[in-house]
């Protein structure tokens, strides 16, 4: 049997979904888990989440992974169906702020590695702005979402979908204080494309 589209996924896990025969734990899912903004209990899981995984597409569709890190809440829910979160200088490239002018759609993925071992998938439409234009629309933006450096612009993203991401494989981490590098590490610059080779750590045993 063909079940009627869902509003939500591509027209091409769809078809994916009905060749497989997964249609119907497929609808389950959208119907279950899926929503079209930001529930109460959503929101409050970002407002503790340290990290965020990105994914832009420019307007060919060629990829681009990144990722994003600051203090809890750093990416800030405006309202169900909004949040925003600042870039920050960085090596100059831009190349998910680049990607999001050609094509605007945005990929989230939050994970809790902690404590709760459960991750959030938030998808939309993103719009870039200037500090100071987001700040005179919304003046509560925080001041410190990373002491001692001020945003260069900020990412709002319109909220079209947002859904669970289950905990089977997410690994369990222990925070830990950051601590220097070793004497032989190369320079972030030189890490993997300079004349001094990273070093090669050694995996316990039994860890393959």
């Amino acid at each position: 049997m063909t079940l009627p589209p869902s509003p939500f996924g591509s027209a091409g896990e769809h078809r994916l979904q009905q060749h497989l025969g997964s249609a119907g734990r497929a609808a389950r899912f959208y119907d279950q888990q899926v929503r079209s903004e930001l529930t109460a209990p959503m929101r409050e899981f970002i407002g503790r989440q340290s990290m965020v995984f990105l994914a832009t597409a420019d307007s060919r569709g060629e990829c681009d992974a990144s990722f994003r890190a600051g203090p809890p809440g750093f990416v800030h829910v405006l309202d169900e169906h909004t949040l925003v979160y600042p870039e920050f200088r960085g090596n100059g490239v831009l190349a998910s702020a680049g990607n999001m002018t050609e094509n605007p759609h945005l990929g989230m993925l939050f994970i809790d590695f902690t404590h709760d071992h459960i991750g959030l998938h938030v998808n939309g439409v993103a719009r870039l702005h200037l500090d100071a234009e987001l700040r005179s629309a919304h003046p509560g933006l925080p001041l410190d979402t990373a002491p001692g450096r001020g945003p260069e612009m900020w990412v709002h993203l319109t909220v079209e979908e947002a859904y669970i991401h289950c905990s089977k494989y997410i690994p369990h981490l222990v925070p830990a204080p950051r601590t220097g590098h070793p004497a032989d590490r190369p320079k972030d610059a030189e890490y993997f494309t300079g004349s001094r080779a990273a070093p090669v750590h050694q995996s316990a045993p039994g860890r393959h």
